[in-house]
């Protein structure tokens, strides 16, 4: 289905979200129809704070709000839609637009496999309605399920469309880029040559592909280095805790600037407990790459002032290798919570594999491994 009759369906002139691949086709309209716009389509810090959101929308103006997202942020929307759009409390109607990752019988990574099984089941258990729509789905079924869905909404409860892989198309090309020339996997080769084994903990997607397959063509192997293909935005608190219980041991975070901004608040918590031995390393390309390559608000924000403001002894922001391989020897050496941002192009080998153990193994591997520490 093109999206541009998704969208006619849904009626919807308000669209808060964050991007997902499933949700490549809605993304790049609504990029090109509107841009960021703070009438028509922001795209929000996590899944709860775009259904605020949407819901100070519908304050606003009366109408019915679109939220979209990957169906891992669903545990983000729980806390705002029951205690919040629920209708024994506000009733604020609002219409999500879930990517459907690991659906049940379609292969995915590890990540999305209990996600997918239980994405259509969590939004029922918040009394949120649901319809799926794959490739088959007809324009006039998706008519039929939004005439359905009015009448729940004009009752003050919201409902939900789960978007099958491949079932929205849109035929006009986005591009999606910056101004800055270091590439990322380049930069985290910088990083792990600094470091050297030194354990680290790198987040989610296309920067924990590049460090496994940095480590491989290294023929260093995989103990060093926490994957955390999954929970977006907390990679920074599980490195947080592997270097408040191992004080002598140096502990690397490479993060990412839509990571950071998800959970912004871990870095204030890590500020307030400022770990010596914790090096925060943020690779900023203002963009959610892996999943398109939309932008975040990180292009607006200067994380090093928020890290100074939040408690690191020592944050600066680095746009040459000359820089970065400064400051990563600088941390290295020194005894102080350091955050380095490292601004990045957008872009990714297309021929990036994915890491080829499993989340277990990598756990168990690397849990050995600082047991020697």
């Amino acid at each position: 289905m093109k999206v541009e009759q998704f969208i006619k369906v849904l009626g919807a002139d308000f669209y808060a979200g964050v991007p997902d691949s499933q949700l490549k086709a809605l993304c790049d309209y609504l990029m090109d129809t509107y841009g960021v716009d703070k009438k028509r389509h922001i795209i929000g810090a996590n899944e709860g704070n775009c259904t605020a959101l949407a819901a100070g929308y519908h304050l606003a103006t009366g109408k019915v709000p679109a939220v979209y997202m990957q169906n891992s942020g669903e545990g983000n929307i729980i806390n705002p839609a029951a205690s919040l759009l629920n209708d024994k409390v506000y009733a604020i109607p609002v219409i999500f637009i879930v990517g459907w990752r690991g659906e049940p019988g379609e292969h995915d990574e590890p990540q999305h496999i209990y996600q997918g099984e239980v994405t259509v089941r969590l939004l029922e258990d918040m009394d949120i309605r649901t319809f799926i729509v794959g490739k088959d789905t007809s324009l006039k079924e998706l008519q039929s399920a939004m005439d359905d869905f009015q009448n729940v909404l004009t009752k003050g409860k919201s409902v939900a469309f789960v978007i099958r892989k491949g079932a929205l198309t849109y035929e006009r090309p986005v591009e999606y880029k910056n101004a800055y020339h270091m590439a990322r996997e380049e930069i985290i080769r910088h990083i792990v040559r600094a470091a050297g084994e030194d354990p680290i903990v790198s987040t989610t997607g296309k920067a924990s592909r590049e460090l496994f397959e940095i480590r491989e063509a290294g023929g260093q192997g995989h103990k060093y280095d926490f994957l955390t293909v999954g929970s977006m935005g907390h990679s920074s608190s599980i490195a947080l805790g592997i270097a408040a219980q191992k004080p002598d041991t140096k502990v690397w975070c490479v993060d990412g600037d839509g990571a950071v901004l998800m959970h912004m608040g871990s870095l204030a918590v890590t500020g307030a407990f400022h770990p010596e031995n914790l090096i925060h390393v943020v690779i900023n390309n203002e963009a959610h790459e892996t999943v398109g390559g939309m932008p975040t608000a990180a292009g607006a924000t200067d994380l090093t002032a928020v890290a100074k403001a939040c408690g690191y002894p020592h944050a600066v922001c680095v746009d040459t290798f000359e820089a970065l391989d400064r400051e990563l020897a600088a941390a290295k050496a020194g005894n102080t919570l350091s955050f380095i941002e490292v601004k990045c192009s957008i872009g990714a080998r297309k021929d990036l594999g994915r890491p080829t153990t499993t989340a277990r193994e990598n756990k168990e591997n690397f849990m050995n491994y600082l047991k020697e520490l």
